[in-house]
C-alpha cells in the first residue's frame, strides 16, 4: 500500500461539512480521522495471519458518533479530562463554577467539551494531519481564550502519534487526553476480558464512590489493580468492580503501557508525557444512550481505554501535578500507540 491521505464526506454538524482523512502506510496500516471532536474512527492494523481489521470501537456514520457522545468513542477530550469535584475550582482567588454534567462533578470538558465540537483540519503531509480549535473564553464555565492544535502522525513502523499543544491568554485548567476504545481482536472477540495488560504504574489515586482522588496515593502491589506484570483483563477485574482507575506512571516520556491479544497476535505498546493513565474498560458501555434512549452498540467491557492525563481534579488538590497553564506558556503532550504482531 502507498504511504499518503485519502479524504471523503462523513456529513454534516451545526451546517458545517465533516471530513473523513484516512492515513495510510506501506505496510498497509491505516489510521482514520474526522473533524468532529477530532475523532478517530479506525485504527486498521494486521493480524499475525495477514488480515487487517479496526481495532478500535466506533461508527459507520456521523449519526452514531454523536448519539453515543456520553461514552467519548475515540476523540480528544478537554478543556479538562476526567472529574473535576463539584464542577468547581479556584485560581488565583477567584472562584470559578464550571458546567455540572453529573450531579457531584464535571466530567470531560462539560456537556459540550472538545469532543462535541467542528475543528479545523488540514493535511500538512503525506503522513500527518493538523487539527486546530480555538475554545472561547467562558466556554463551559472555563477562563481565558484556549487555542488548541493537535497533530496526527502515521509512521512507517506502524506508530501513531498525537501531539498537543495549546495555549491561552487567561491562566486556566488543562488537560487533554484521547478517548480511543482498543480491542486488538477487531471485533471478532466480543469483550477484551482476555486482552493482557501491562501498565508501568505502581501506585494510583485512591478515589471515592464518584472516582473523585480523595488526594491519598496508594500503592497497587498486590492489588486488582496491580498490572505491574501481564496479565488478562478479566482475571481480577470482578473484585476490581471493573477498572476506571487512575494509574500513576513510574516513567512518565517512556513506554506507559503492553496490550496483547494472543488469538489475533496483535501487541500495542503505548507511550506517553503525560505523569498518568487511566484505565477504564467500557464498564458503562452497555448503558442506553442517555439523549435518545437507544441501546449502546456495545456490551460492557467491549473496549479498554487507556487515557494519558494529569490527575483527576488536580485544580483542587494542590499537592498533585500542576495542570494550570498560562498566558506566554505552551501546553504540551506526546501520546503514541505502536501496533506489531507476535
Amino acid at each position: 500500500m502507498k504511504q499518503g491521505i485519502t479524504k471523503q464526506p462523513f456529513g454534516n454538524f451545526d451546517n458545517k461539512a465533516v471530513t473523513a482523512y484516512t492515513l495510510s502506510n506501506e505496510a498497509g496500516m491505516q489510521v482514520t480521522v474526522i473533524n468532529y471532536g477530532a475523532t478517530i474512527t479506525q485504527i486498521i492494523t494486521s493480524d499475525k495471519n495477514g488480515t487487517y481489521g479496526n481495532v478500535i470501537l466506533g461508527f459507520d456514520s456521523l449519526e452514531g458518533y454523536v448519539q453515543n457522545g456520553h461514552q467519548y468513542h475515540g476523540c480528544v477530550v478537554g478543556r479538562y479530562a476526567n472529574r473535576i469535584a463539584h464542577a468547581a475550582f479556584e485560581l488565583d482567588g477567584k472562584q470559578y463554577s464550571i458546567t455540572k454534567t453529573h450531579s457531584p462533578f464535571c466530567l470531560h470538558g462539560g456537556k459540550k467539551g472538545f469532543d462535541k465540537v467542528w475543528w479545523d483540519i488540514e493535511a500538512v503531509s503525506d503522513s500527518a494531519l493538523k487539527l486546530t480549535y480555538t475554545s472561547a473564553d467562558g466556554e463551559e464555565g472555563f477562563p481565558g481564550n484556549l487555542h488548541i492544535e493537535m497533530l496526527y502522525s502515521l509512521t512507517e513502523e506502524n506508530e501513531l502519534i498525537l501531539d498537543y499543544k495549546a495555549q491561552t491568554d487567561k491562566p486556566t485548567p488543562v488537560n487533554l487526553t484521547n478517548h480511543c476504545y482498543f480491542n486488538l481482536s477487531a471485533g471478532k472477540e466480543a469483550t477484551i476480558l482476555g486482552h493482557e495488560v501491562k501498565i508501568y504504574s505502581g501506585s494510583y489515586t485512591e478515589a471515592d464512590k464518584d472516582l473523585i482522588p480523595t488526594g491519598k496515593i496508594l500503592s497497587s502491589e498486590n492489588t486488582p489493580i496491580d498490572f505491574r506484570n501481564s496479565k488478562s483483563i478479566g482475571k481480577d477485574i470482578e473484585p476490581a468492580g471493573g477498572y476506571d482507575h487512575n494509574m500513576i506512571l513510574d516513567n512518565p516520556g517512556g513506554k506507559t503501557a503492553e496490550v496483547y491479544d494472543a488469538a489475533s497476535g496483535r501487541f500495542m505498546e503505548m507511550f506517553t508525557t503525560e505523569p498518568a493513565v487511566q484505565l477504564y474498560t467500557g464498564n458503562a458501555l452497555h448503558f442506553d444512550n442517555e439523549t435518545t434512549n437507544t441501546k449502546s452498540s456495545f456490551i460492557q467491557y467491549a473496549g479498554l481505554c487507556l487515557e494519558a492525563q494529569h490527575y483527576p481534579n488536580s485544580p483542587n488538590k494542590p499537592l498533585f501535578p500542576d495542570t494550570i497553564l498560562r498566558p506566554g506558556e505552551i501546553y504540551r503532550q506526546t501520546t503514541s500507540y505502536k501496533f506489531s504482531v507476535r
